[in-house]
C-alpha cells in the first residue's frame, strides 16, 4: 500500500478524503456531515519550536511555568519530566549536535534553524525505526508539501541557501542535501502554522503535514486552534458530506486588497473564495472604504468616502479636502510612532495619553467601523488593563465589539474572546447582569471553536456559573441574606 493510500485509509475513519483540484492542488473533502463544534481532524506537529529561544516556553507543550533548562545544551527547556521524557529521543540527538557549537553560536540559533534541525532529526529517528512511522506521521508527507520554489525571488533563494548551510553546520552529516533543506525552508514558509494559546497569542511554530492539506478561504467553514502543540480543526458551520474543509491562513478583518496582498506575500497565491470574487464590485468597494478609508467631514453624517479620485461622501455627497486628509493622516502616523515607542519602554501612562490623542485624530479621519480606529482602541484596552483602570478598559472593550461583529463571522474565536474580556471586566466591576450576557455570548462562540474540555473553556464555564450564582444571590430578599 502506498503512503497516499495509507493516508486515505486513515482519514476515512474520520470522515475525510484527500482530493486534487486542478487550480488548488490537494484538498481535504468531507465524506460525512460535520456540525458546528465537531472536531474534523487533530494532529501533533512533525516538528515544532517555541517562537523565542530565551527559555520562555517548554519545547514540548509550550507551557511557561516550572521551566527547567537542559544542563547540557543550555538551549531546551521543559516544564515537567513528562514533557522531557516524551522529547528525549529527539532532544538527545539535538543536544549532542548543539553541544558541538560554540556558546555564542548556540545562543544565536533562530527558531527557524532549530525547527529545521528538529525536522531532520525526526526523519532520522523514523528512518532508523527508533520512533514509529504512521500514515499521518511520516516524512513522505513533508515531501508532498508544495514548496513554491519557482515563485520565489533570487534574494529569498539565497537566504534559504544560507539557512540550509547553517542547518548542515549544526547536523554535520556528510550526506545531507543542501538543496533539499532549502526547499524545506520554502515549504515551512508556505505550510507551517503559528501555534497559539487559547487567547490566540503566538507561542511557537509547528509543521502539521496533514493539516497543511487544508486550503484557505477568507470565509472559512472551519477554524484551526491549538491545545498545547496539538493542532485541532473544528467546524464553525454545518459542513455537508462532499464539501471542502477550509480554514483561514490570515487575519480576515480587512479589505479584499489587504487580504490578497497578505496571501500573495506569505503564501504565493491569489484567493478566489466567495469574498474575494467580489473584488471591484460596489459592495466590495464600499466595505473597503468603511474599514480602511475615510469618513464624511460632517459629524452628523455616518457616510464614507470613495477615492475616485475626489473624496466624495456616498451618503450626503459632500466633498472632503484631500490636503486636510493628508495632514491629519500625517499627524496620526507621527503620534502613533511616539505612542508605540512609549509602550515599548513600558511607560503605560504616557502611552495611554498618546494613544488617546491618536484616537481623537482618527475619529476626525476614519469611519466609526475603521480597523485602524479599532486597533487603537484595542491598544488602549490592553494598556488600561495594565494600569488596572478597569472602567476605562471596559469602555474601550465595548467600543470594539460592534466592529468585531461586523468584520468577523458569528462563530469566530476573536469575537468570542472579546466578549470574554468584556464579561470579565463587567464582573470585576460588579455589573453581574451584563457580565452574564457577555460571558454567555463568549461561551456560545468559544464552545464551538475551542470545545468544552480544555482548561481554558472549563475556566470560562466556571466563571459563567459563578456569575449566575452571584446574580441569584443578589435577588434574594434582604431578610434571606442572614
Amino acid at each position: 500500500m502506498t503512503i497516499e493510500e495509507e493516508l486515505q485509509r486513515a482519514l476515512s475513519i474520520n470522515g475525510l478524503t484527500v482530493s486534487t483540484n486542478p487550480e488548488k492542488g490537494r484538498c481535504l473533502i468531507t465524506t460525512k456531515d460535520f456540525f458546528p463544534g465537531d472536531v474534523i481532524i487533530s494532529q501533533e506537529p512533525y516538528a515544532s519550536v517555541p517562537t523565542h529561544s530565551s527559555g520562555s516556553r517548554c519545547d514540548k507543550c509550550f507551557a511557561s511555568r516550572n521551566l527547567k533548562k537542559c544542563s547540557a545544551c543550555q538551549i531546551s527547556f521543559y516544564c515537567s519530566t513528562t514533557c522531557q521524557k516524551s522529547e528525549w529521543k529527539l532532544h538527545q540527538l539535538e543536544c549532542h549536535a548543539l553541544k558541538k557549537l560554540s556558546k555564542d553560536r548556540r545562543q544565536s540559533l533562530t527558531p527557524s534553524i532549530r525547527m529545521m534541525v528538529r525536522l531532520y532529526l525526526r526523519r532520522k529517528l523514523q528512518t532508523e525505526q527508533i520512533i514509529p512511522v504512521t500514515a499521518t506521521d511520516n516524512y513522505k508527507l513533508v515531501e508532498a508539501l508544495v514548496d513554491h520554489m519557482s515563485d520565489i525571488d533570487e534574494k529569498q533563494l539565497v537566504l534559504y541557501a544560507q539557512m540550509a548551510n547553517l542547518v548542515s553546520l549544526v547536523l554535520q552529516w556528510p550526506e545531507i542535501n543542501i538543496k533539499e533543506i532549502a526547499r524545506n525552508f520554502s515549504k515551512l514558509a508556505c505550510n507551517a502554522h503559528t501555534i497559539c494559546d487559547s487567547d490566540l497569542r503566538p507561542l511557537g511554530t509547528g509543521l502539521y503535514p496533514v493539516v497543511s492539506i487544508i486550503n484557505h478561504s477568507c470565509l472559512p467553514n472551519s477554524v484551526l486552534v491549538f491545545e498545547g502543540s496539538l493542532a485541532v480543526v473544528r467546524a464553525v458551520e454545518p459542513i455537508p458530506k462532499g464539501t471542502e474543509v477550509l480554514i483561514s491562513y490570515i487575519e480576515t478583518a480587512g479589505s479584499t486588497a489587504t487580504r490578497q496582498k497578505a496571501l500573495k506575500e506569505q503564501y504565493l497565491f491569489t484567493c478566489t473564495c466567495s469574498r474575494c470574487i467580489k473584488v471591484g464590485l460596489y459592495e466590495d468597494i464600499q466595505e473597503s472604504a468603511i474599514l480602511e478609508g475615510f469618513r464624511c467631514w460632517d459629524d452628523k453624517c455616518s457616510g464614507f468616502l470613495l477615492r475616485d479620485p475626489r473624496f466624495i461622501c456616498q451618503q450626503c455627497g459632500h466633498l472632503r479636502n484631500k490636503d486636510e486628509i493628508i495632514k491629519v493622516a500625517t499627524e496620526v502616523k507621527l503620534m502613533e510612532d511616539k505612542a508605540s515607542a512609549s509602550l515599548s519602554c513600558g511607560n503605560y501612562l504616557e502611552a495611554s495619553a498618546m494613544y488617546k490623542k491618536v484616537e481623537l485624530l482618527q475619529q476626525k479621519l476614519c469611519h466609526s467601523y475603521s480597523l485602524d480606529l479599532m486597533r487603537t482602541r484595542e491598544c488602549l484596552l490592553k494598556i488600561l488593563m495594565e494600569l488596572k483602570d478597569w472602567e476605562g478598559a471596559l469602555r474601550y472593550c465595548r467600543m470594539t465589539i460592534p466592529v468585531y461583529q461586523r468584520v468577523y463571522p458569528v462563530n469566530h474565536p476573536m469575537l468570542g474572546l472579546q466578549y470574554y474580556t468584556c464579561g470579565k471586566l463587567e464582573w470585576l466591576l460588579g455589573e453581574t447582569d451584563n457580565a452574564i450576557k457577555s460571558l454567555t455570548e463568549a461561551v456560545n462562540t468559544l464552545r464551538i471553536t475551542h470545545g468544552t474540555q480544555t482548561p481554558f473553556m472549563k475556566d470560562l464555564l466556571a466563571r459563567l456559573e459563578e456569575a449566575h450564582a452571584e446574580a441569584a444571590y443578589k435577588q434574594l430578599p434582604e431578610n434571606d441574606y442572614r
